[in-house]
């Protein structure tokens, strides 16, 4: 059985790694597209918009709404794409023990 201060060791360890890590996720982009290429989203790993492209061609119809639902589509991909990598590395660092973040 490790001692207490083991475990304190341990857990400043993956607090190092943890810091370590959203510093690399934080540069990674993703990106994702709607409409056919016409809206492209890119974020970083913290889910943080980093570009958005808008194709002229999605704009020949005059209807915002299809311009807005095109948007959120590619934003939500972008941040799923995102999120799943972040879950896959917190918890290949934590071997499956789940943190509370």
């Amino acid at each position: 059985m490790k001692s207490f201060g083991d475990l304190m060791k341990q857990a400043q360890k993956v607090q190092k790694q943890m810091g370590e890590l959203q510093g690399q996720l934080s540069e990674e982009r993703y990106e994702a597209t709607a409409g056919g290429g016409l809206v492209k989203v890119v974020v970083d790993g913290k889910q943080m918009l980093k570009e958005l492209k808008i194709s002229p061609d999605v704009l020949k119809d005059g209807d915002i709404t299809i311009v807005e639902d095109l948007v959120l589509t590619a934003m939500g991909e972008a941040q799923r794409a995102s999120a799943e990598k972040m879950a896959e590395a917190y918890g290949k660092l934590t071997g499956g023990f789940q943190m509370p973040f």
